[in-house]
C-alpha cells in the first residue's frame, strides 16, 4: 500500500477478496526506518458477493444408457465469495434451442448425472456449469461438448472360426464387430469354449 501522510489516521484497504477474514497492522516510518508493527487487529470478514469464477475442466462422457454424465473441477472455498454456494449445470442436445438447468447445492460436488430413457446411446450435449451463492447467480463456464452414455452391443461378432495349434492350445478367430454411432466402440471380446 502507499505510505500515508503521518497527521492521516485512518486508510481505506481497497482489493480485498469477499467473504474473508482479514486482520491488520499498522507500522509507523521516518526518515531513519521503520518502526515495530502494532498489534493485530481483530479479525474482519468482508461482506458477501456474488461468485465470479466459474468451475473448469468442464468434461464427463460414460456413464450408462440413457445417462449424461457431467463433471467440473470445484471452485475452491477462498473463490465462493459466500454463504449457501453451489452449482448450476446446464446442458441441451447439439442443435437444440432449449437449455435443461439442474442446481447442485453441495459446496464439494464435481459430478452432475442426468438420467433420461430418451437419451440417444453416444449423443452430443452442449454442456455449461455455473456457480451461485445467496448473493446470486454468478458466472456460466463456456461451452464443452460432453456425449451421452454407450449402450451395450447389438449384435454378436460373425465369422468365429477355430483352429487346433497343439495338443493343448486352439487359436479362435472372427470378424470384428463395426463401430456403431449409437452403441460406441467396442473395448473387448469375451471367448468362451466347452
Amino acid at each position: 500500500p502507499e505510505v500515508i501522510n503521518g497527521r492521516t489516521h485512518k486508510a481505506t484497504v481497497v482489493d480485498l477478496s469477499p467473504w474473508v477474514e482479514y486482520e491488520f497492522r499498522v507500522v509507523a516510518s521516518n526518515s531513519v526506518g521503520i518502526g515495530e508493527p502494532s498489534r493485530p487487529s481483530a479479525l474482519l470478514k468482508t461482506k458477501a458477493a456474488v461468485p465470479v469464477v466459474a468451475p473448469t475442466n468442464i468434461s464427463g462422457g460414460g456413464g450408462s444408457r440413457s445417462e449424461l454424465v457431467i463433471t467440473w473441477e470445484p471452485v475452491s472455498e477462498e473463490l465462493q465469495n459466500g454463504e449457501g454456494f453451489g452449482y448450476i449445470v446446464m446442458f441441451r442436445p447439439l442443435g437444440s434451442t432449449t437449455w435443461t438447468k439442474a442446481v447442485v447445492a453441495s459446496v464439494e460436488s464435481s459430478k452432475y448425472v442426468y438420467r433420461n430413457e430418451s437419451i440417444t446411446p453416444l449423443s452430443p450435449f452442449e454442456v455449461k456449469v455455473g456457480v451461485y451463492n445467496n448473493e446470486g447467480e454468478g458466472t456460466l463456464s463456456s461451452i464443452s461438448i460432453v456425449y451421452a452414455g454407450e449402450d451395450e452391443p447389438q449384435m454378436a461378432p460373425a465369422g468365429a472360426s477355430a483352429l487346433s495349434v497343439s495338443a493343448a492350445a486352439v487359436e479362435v478367430s472372427w470378424l470384428p464387430i463395426p463401430w456403431n454411432r449409437h452403441t460406441g466402440r467396442v473395448l473387448g471380446y469375451e471367448v468362451r469354449g466347452w
